[in-house]
């Protein structure tokens, strides 16, 4: 049993890190080999319409054809048993580096008719965990949600089972003294922190020990 996790955060140590690391050791208590890929330290880019993938008797066809430091990493998912995909909400969406991730992974797989739907020859869990600077409730009203459900959607569809942890109001400063960042509460903040976090913390910790079974959905 296999599991990997991908960091989307040019962080290694802060909020969505720490998020796959606990569940990288829910996986590990459960007796699963576990991987944390830190996207921002590769270099690649996202989908070049190339379309290799959808050549009909192609050399390439079912997997990315681009040759980048990526490759490796695509292929390893190719054999993992549960995948874990991590990032911080930028903008109402996910980084940069996992958005390109994300077209990397998912489109060669996506078939263009007929059934099943996906290439991918097996069913894996799989999971999005995200961390964000604003509430629940602001994540409402600005319509993000719809950006997780997508990407919770086009994971199971191509997988065959998804879900999907989010971490709210994250404390996103080490010293908030030395930023501009009045609109914030910094005691609630770090009352958050010191209060909330370490359950979202076991929340994704019990995702990786989940996703160590090889039962899907």
């Amino acid at each position: 049993m296999k599991v990997m996790a991908f960091n989307g955060s040019p962080r290694k140590q802060w909020n969505t890190a720490t998020l796959l690391q606990k569940a990288l050791e829910g996986a590990a208590s459960k007796g699963a080999q576990t991987k944390l890929v830190h996207l921002y330290d590769l270099q690649y880019t996202g989908c070049k319409s190339c379309f290799a993938c959808k050549t009909k008797g192609g050399p390439s066809y079912g997997r990315c054809a681009a040759q980048d430091e990526l490759t490796p990493i695509l292929k390893e998912i190719a054999d993992a048993d549960a995948i874990i995909l991590g990032s911080p909400i930028y903008f109402g969406a996910v980084s940069g580096e996992m958005k390109s991730f994300m077209e990397r992974l998912l489109f060669p797989y996506l078939k263009y008719g007929g059934t099943p739907e996906s290439l991918f020859p097996r069913k894996i869990n799989t999971g999005l965990i995200y961390a964000m600077n604003v509430t629940e409730q602001v994540m409402n009203q600005r319509g993000y949600r719809n950006h997780i459900l997508l990407n919770e959607d086009f994971l199971r569809r191509m997988f065959g089972a998804a879900e999907t942890l989010c971490c709210f109001d994250t404390y996103q400063f080490e010293d908030y003294s030395k930023m501009v960042a009045e609109r914030y509460n910094v005691e609630e903040k770090a009352a958050r922190r010191e209060q909330v976090f370490p359950q979202d913390c076991e929340k994704a910790f019990q995702m990786g020990a989940r996703f160590a079974s090889p039962a899907v959905g």
